[in-house]
């Protein structure tokens, strides 16, 4: 029989994504719908160890399903990954009554939140919440929707600039270790080339491709780029290498850094929350731990912590294809 659960934590860790906020709100309402008490935890881990919290109902979560960020706040906490550090935390958990816990947050999170569960067998379950959509075990993460059509937006803007004074863009978008952003950014944008970690392109293709771009007749390009794609040093410099080697572009470098973070969520977003929320919490009741709860083939689903934090994310082959013959 599991045991029974009294008071859930909720925490948000890592880099903020938009639908973190949604989240917290299905959390806190499903453990209202269930008469458990929930607890927000401020500043991640380091708040744990600071005993920084906050009783949270219904009515705490009221109008925040359409915001941006979290409104528990995010932190990285290097005392965190020292025992001295996890037995803080522990203690403060123990004296609050908190005896389970949601982390919401990326594979570094999660990390923590496994480490935490070996040491003390505290109760937890992971809610991926990053924009990279780098996490195994889910089709999307909460924030990558959004990010996708900020980033779609923006580069149409810059086309309009590009198209104007025939030039060549290089966008950079996040995506340190992943090229989801980039690829599907990408084919949406209309962009001429697309380079990711995954698929090394090749300096020498990617020349070959611009000057095929410019034969064609196509007076101004785009190429997203995401920053963890090793064809060059930097964005900068391999702007550098292209004007070096095709003087005819005139090019121009825009980081879109953390704009891509920010905004209000996607519809996809807020229920996506919404959903792995709910599975978050009613896992917690039926007994379950050390398990990230996902979306795959549309249906929730949950993943050892394990494998979500070791497991590799793959890009997909048919958009790989797809962004070449759009680029013709």
């Amino acid at each position: 029989m599991p045991k029974t659960i009294k008071k859930i934590g909720v925490l948000t860790s890592g880099g903020d994504s938009p639908g973190m906020n949604a989240a917290i709100r299905s959390v806190v309402r499903t453990c209202a719908y269930h008469k458990i008490d929930c607890v927000g935890i401020y500043r991640g881990y380091q708040g744990m160890i600071e005993g920084d919290f906050k009783e949270m109902n219904a009515r705490s979560v009221n109008n925040i399903v359409n915001k941006g960020g979290t409104i528990l706040k995010s932190a990285r906490s290097k005392e965190f990954m020292t025992p001295e550090g996890r037995k803080k935390a522990y203690e403060n958990l123990v004296k609050a009554g908190i005896d389970s816990l949601v982390i919401i947050g990326g594979d570094g999170s999660f990390t923590g939140a496994e480490i935490f569960n070996s040491e003390y067998g505290f109760q937890v379950m992971g809610i991926p919440g990053t924009i990279d959509n780098d996490i195994f075990g889910t089709s999307h993460t909460l924030g990558y929707d959004t990010a996708l059509n900020t980033v779609v937006e923006v580069i149409d803007k810059i086309r309009d600039t590009a198209s104007s004074h025939n030039r060549l863009f290089l966008v950079e978008v996040m995506g340190r270790d992943a090229g989801h952003i980039a690829l599907n950014a990408g084919i949406g944008a209309g962009a001429e080339e697309i380079l990711i970690p995954e698929e090394d392109l090749g300096l020498d293709r990617l020349l070959d491709s611009l000057k095929k771009s410019k034969a064609s007749g196509k007076s101004s390009s785009i190429v997203v780029i995401a920053e963890g794609d090793k064809i060059g040093k930097n964005v900068f410099e391999l702007k550098d290498y292209i004007e070096e080697n095709l003087p005819e572009y005139d090019v121009r470098v825009s980081v879109l850094g953390h704009m891509q973070r920010g905004g209000s969520p996607s519809c996809y977003d807020r229920v996506l929350a919404s959903r792995l929320g709910v599975k978050a919490v009613e896992s917690i009741l039926d007994g379950k731990s050390n398990y990230m709860v996902g979306i795959i083939n549309d249906k929730v689903a949950l993943t050892p912590l394990e494998l979500a934090i070791k497991g590799k994310s793959e890009i997909d082959r048919e958009l790989l294809r797809v962004s070449e013959i759009m680029s013709t």
